[in-house]
């Protein structure tokens, strides 16, 4: 069992992920946008944050590794799940768990740019700079944090506490 300590309470995170959602629909007003969640730590900030985008928009999915059942990210990305539609002509908006090393991020946005869409910009919930190896632009960020391994709201060990609603560091199994 791990022993986990609250580093970002539900309460921060929604009131966060209000901001968000305002700022997003300010600077889309006029345009439509496609939401793309990177799976599986993405879904819970994705739909939260889905609620309070106002401007019009479609979801898309996409299943993206780099960790495996590791702690850090192997530096070797494989896409799991494509997209289902075509992105040409459109503004994406790609909505993420968490940044630290951003290869992930920086590979997917290169891929994504090659598929011709108006705009691709990057959301995530957390951001952890100190990780960073491969400079990527984050449009939007939740939180920045520190180089901690974190848990919840979406965020896994190997597979479990992603239903938690608040985010969490572990202080010892």
């Amino acid at each position: 069992m791990l022993k986990l300590e609250t580093l970002i309470s539900e309460q921060d995170i929604q009131r966060r992920i209000e901001e968000l959602g305002a700022q997003i629909s300010k600077d889309y007003d006029g345009k439509e946008i496609i939401m793309l969640c990177v799976l599986k730590g993405g879904v819970m900030f994705m739909t939260d944050l889905a609620k309070r985008v106002t401007v019009p928009m479609k979801m898309e999915f996409m299943a993206v590794s780099s960790y495996g059942d590791e702690y850090k990210s192997s530096g070797i990305v494989k896409i799991l799940k494509d997209l289902d539609e075509p992105i040409d002509g459109k503004h994406v908006l790609i909505v993420e768990d968490i940044i630290d090393s951003g290869r992930t991020l920086s590979y997917l946005k290169n891929i994504l740019e090659g598929r011709n869409p108006s705009s691709v910009k990057i959301c995530t919930l957390l951001d952890k700079p100190d990780q960073r190896v491969v400079d990527v632009e984050v449009d939007y960020v939740g939180f920045t944090i520190p180089d901690s391994f974190v848990i919840g709201y979406g965020l896994d060990y190997h597979q479990f506490y992603r239903n938690l609603p608040y985010i969490a560091v572990n202080k010892g199994e």
